[in-house]
């Protein structure tokens, strides 16, 4: 499997010069890197080419690379990850964009792929990444009154404020947190064999 993949990556190469900024095949999968201003052109490249036709855009998450490696991360904050799959030729592929600056900003791949609509939502929701384009970018987890982004890193574990009912107005309100701080056990990272082992199996970088 990991020798189509390479295969597949060579080709991703070939097709897209630079803006493909680096593929790594690694346990049988296969993740290539593109610059954010070639977002549009590349994915639809990705879906009508046919030796990609990847007609099926099955997810789209955002990462937040702030506290990456304890701290040493020293490229962009974010990304965007899109999980490609090709029906017709039976392969899938990880598409990752690399963006900085506050707030995010990348195309929308709503008119490429439909299925990105609420993929693309949640992101904007939880990470507070804006695609630009989408047709309805508004929150589709938290409520309308939420302050903040909750799977950003800096985000506070209680949160920024609280929602009660309040029976005098007789309606939903927001107010100060009222609950303590809340203190997790330390992350424990573990360096030995099992992991090496597992990074090192068929991993190839280009």
């Amino acid at each position: 499997m990991s020798d189509y993949y390479n295969k597949l990556a060579e080709r991703l190469r070939d097709r897209f010069g630079d803006r493909i900024t680096s593929t790594n095949v690694q346990l049988g999968e296969l993740t290539a890197v593109i610059e954010k201003d070639c977002v549009l052109p590349v994915t639809e490249a990705l879906r009508d080419d046919s030796d990609f036709a990847f007609e099926e855009c099955i997810d789209v998450c955002g990462v937040d690379y702030s506290e990456h490696g304890n701290g040493s991360w020293e490229g962009p904050r974010y990304a965007v990850v899109y999980h490609l799959l090709s029906v017709r030729n039976n392969h899938r592929m990880r598409l990752k964009v690399y963006l900085d600056g506050e707030p995010p900003i990348v195309d929308s791949v709503t008119g490429i792929w439909s299925s990105a609509d609420w993929f693309e939502r949640e992101a904007f929701d939880l990470f507070g990444i804006v695609f630009e384009g989408h047709p309805d970018l508004r929150r589709i987890l938290t409520d309308y009154g939420f302050v903040g982004h909750p799977f950003r890193k800096d985000f506070p574990l209680i949160g920024q404020v609280e929602m009660r009912y309040d029976p005098e107005q007789q309606r939903v309100v927001y107010q100060p947190v009222s609950i303590e701080p809340r203190i997790n056990q330390p992350r424990t990272i573990r360096d030995d064999h099992r992991y090496a082992d597992r990074q090192a199996q068929g991993e190839t970088d280009a």
